[in-house]
């Protein structure tokens, strides 16, 4: 019984961690490394931070993408 609730608890934690790490794009880096990977097999993977800072140039030079407020 105890053991049954600790997986339900489980997966429901989990699916949160998915949920809030999808909501807040904090698993955008590890899917952009997925899509390297696997389309561009060549090519060298930048690390995450070289990846925050592509991504927030990218974004700040997209004036459809909105402002930045801090």
């Amino acid at each position: 019984m105890r053991s049954a609730f600790r997986q339900v608890v489980s997966r429901v934690a989990g699916g949160v961690r998915w949920y809030v790490r999808e909501l807040t794009d904090e698993s955008a880096y590890e899917r952009y490394v997925t899509h390297v990977r696997q389309d561009h097999p060549d090519a060298e993977v930048p690390n995450r931070r070289d990846f925050e800072r592509m991504r927030t140039d990218r974004q700040e030079a997209d004036p459809r993408q909105g402002f930045r407020c801090c």
